[in-house]
């Protein structure tokens, strides 16, 4: 069982040629894990623990009423004695907003809730994209933000209560993350006037999932509402147009000045320009590089995303203590490219990279593939090469004990 399958009722495929990117999908609790499907996932008693006993600061916590989002002086202030610090999430003041009606967002916990964060890493192996994890906590008959539209997909998953969602197609098709929707208020206002395209209430083990885009506002029914909201960060076509003219900067032509004492605010001399400029442009485009281009692409997108969390000192322990009947595996999650460099092969990691001799690239290439693997059985001279090798990657948090 997939864990996309865990969220939409249609198959992989199915789901790919007709809904993503293109249109919404509502999906049952019947037709997935039931009612108590996403309740593992978070809780109210999980949302208890989380503002009282998990020291919660500013942005973990944002808090909404009326469509604003409150200053979070409003909820927090000193961590006591020892703690040092100001923003420390206060239970009891954000107990006062919620029962006076304000939303409570949970931000980030992809990184801070244990069940969520193995969803968001299978999820997000799934869709190779990045993935963000919010929770929202609206009391009853109220809802916390005006009609609007996201800047990424995303999947609402129903944990409790019951909530009532309006979709209107989007004012502007496939916004980028510098187009967020209050540039269109007006726009988006009006056609929330309209007709909705879906108007469905989500129950307990429901899940809905939103293109980038499209329009929606949401109300709790007559209990409190959970739910979570995974947002999908991806790559767009513009991002790969905005690195081809980072690269196109190697271009002389394209570097090169405008006609001296032109007047630039001209329509026609502009016109002239820009046909010269789009020539050269169209001369250089044959020759860009896509591996020069990937890896610049590699930069921007990899940072967004973190490989499973690891144990550091069972890490360690398990390190020092290695033998060849061990097994070890790569870290779930974890971005990795192997390129030989002469007599060394280079691992290339997020923000850093590993220089280790050619010959290790069977054995690193055979650990890095995702299944675990004794350490006595990687393609080595012996035992001691082995070993010494296993120790570097699991010091360096790039492979973890087998399971």
């Amino acid at each position: 069982m997939t864990v996309l399958s865990q969220v939409v009722a249609v198959g992989r495929d199915a789901f790919a040629a007709t809904y993503w990117g293109r249109q919404p999908l509502l999906s049952r609790a019947a037709d997935l894990g039931g009612p108590d499907g996403f309740r593992g996932l978070l809780s109210a008693a999980a949302v208890d623990e989380l503002l009282s006993r998990r020291g919660l600061r500013t942005p973990f916590l944002r808090v909404a009423r009326q469509g604003k989002v409150l200053p979070a002086a409003r909820y927090t202030g000193s961590g006591g004695a020892g703690a040092e610090i100001s923003d420390q999430v206060h239970d009891e003041q954000v107990m006062r907003l919620y029962a006076d009606g304000a939303t409570l967002v949970l931000q980030g916990l992809h990184r801070l809730w244990p069940p969520i964060v193995d969803l968001a890493a299978g999820l997000g192996a799934e869709l190779r994209r990045p993935l963000q994890v919010n929770a929202y906590l609206t009391p009853p008959d109220s809802q916390g933000f005006a009609t609007h539209y996201d800047t990424h997909d995303v999947f609402v998953l129903q944990a409790e209560g019951e909530k009532r969602w309006c979709v209107h197609p989007p004012v502007l098709p496939d916004p980028l993350e510098e187009q967020p929707w209050g540039g269109r208020a007006d726009e988006v206002a009006a056609t929330a006037e309209g007709e909705p395209a879906l108007d469905v209430v989500l129950r307990p083990g429901d899940a809905l999932y939103l293109p980038r885009g499209w329009l929606h506002s949401a109300r709790a029914q007559g209990s409190r509402s959970l739910h979570l909201t995974v947002g999908i960060r991806g790559l767009t076509r513009y991002a790969l147009v905005e690195e081809l003219l980072t690269a196109a900067a190697g271009d002389p032509r394209l570097r090169a000045s405008l006609p001296y004492g032109k007047d630039l605010t001209d329509p026609e001399t502009v016109a002239a320009e820009l046909t010269a400029t789009v020539d050269a442009l169209r001369a250089w485009l044959p020759t860009a590089d896509p591996v020069a281009i990937a890896g610049r692409l590699r930069e921007r997108s990899w940072p967004q995303a973190r490989p499973a969390p690891l144990s550091p000192l069972a890490q360690l322990d398990f390190a020092a203590a290695l033998g060849p009947h061990d097994e070890v595996r790569v870290r779930p999650g974890l971005r990795w490219d192997l390129e030989q460099a002469g007599d060394e092969v280079i691992l290339r990691l997020t923000g850093r990279s590993l220089r280790l001799p050619a010959y290790c690239e069977p054995a690193l290439r055979l650990v890095l593939d995702g299944r675990p693997h004794r350490v006595g059985e990687l393609p080595l001279a012996d035992d001691d090469d082995r070993l010494v090798l296993v120790r570097r990657l699991l010091k360096e948090g790039i492979t973890v004990p087998g399971e």
